[in-house]
């Protein structure tokens, strides 16, 4: 498991940027992805000595490509240097959540959980449902020492709290969010030791299990809509 393969792959195509030279470095290309695959699969069978859901996953199927959707975007770069997964019972869907990592050069790498999108207004109603009936708990998991130790909860947030629920509540500047997730950067140098990363991401998504536990519940009868 070579993180530092990755890291090379991804830095020369952020410095070329360009269908060109992706196609030419079709080799180096497959390699790195082998490379990642395999960092997902110690992932997940870290993940799995305390989430035994994510073990009938294939890391090729938590993946995500490269190429960029630049239709509405004004960075016309094709290629995302980025290599992302999201290790879930449910493989790569958004939900429910689970564990994500993300591997770019420049210190742009981190560890996340929970829920980063905020475009299902179905699953948004429910984790504020949710937060209203069970606020003691949810106080408890984000407050947590431990957790308090890396994580803090972000997301996309309204300015006020939705009509529909009590400006007074205990938990009312959680209910302005629209999504609830967790990030913890990691430095390029923190790849270097592929072992000790290892270590420490499952360590982190560890301490991570009960918020996303939370918020899973809170999405139990979610369906994804139709496409």
């Amino acid at each position: 498991m070579d993180i530092q393969m990755i890291l090379k792959y991804l830095s020369d195509l952020n410095e070329n940027n360009n269908r060109e030279w992706y196609h030419a470095h079709k080799a180096e290309n497959k390699a790195a992805n082998t490379e990642f695959e395999n960092l997902i699969q110690a992932l997940m069978m870290g993940i799995g000595e305390f989430d035994s859901s994510v073990l009938h996953n294939n890391p090729k199927n938590l993946t995500f490509k490269l190429a960029r959707d630049t239709r509405f975007s004004h960075d016309k770069s094709p290629y995302n240097p980025a290599f992302r997964a999201h290790i879930s019972s449910q493989g790569k869907l958004p939900i429910p959540v689970g564990y994500y990592v993300m591997i770019k050069p420049g210190n742009h790498s981190f560890l996340g959980g929970g829920l980063f999108a905020d475009m299902f207004k179905d699953a948004t109603t429910m984790i504020r449902d949710y937060i209203v009936q069970n606020a003691e708990e949810w106080e408890q998991i984000i407050h947590e020492p431990e957790f308090e130790k890396y994580f803090t909860v972000q997301g996309t947030a309204l300015k006020n709290v939705p009509a529909g629920y009590e400006k007074e509540h205990s938990q009312a500047e959680y209910l302005k969010f629209k999504s609830w997730y967790l990030e913890y950067p990691l430095k390029d140098e923190e790849l270097n030791d592929a072992d000790a990363f290892l270590v420490k991401a499952v360590n982190i998504f560890c301490v991570m299990k009960p918020f996303n536990d939370y918020l899973n519940r809170a999405l139990f009868d979610f369906r994804m809509p139709a496409r």
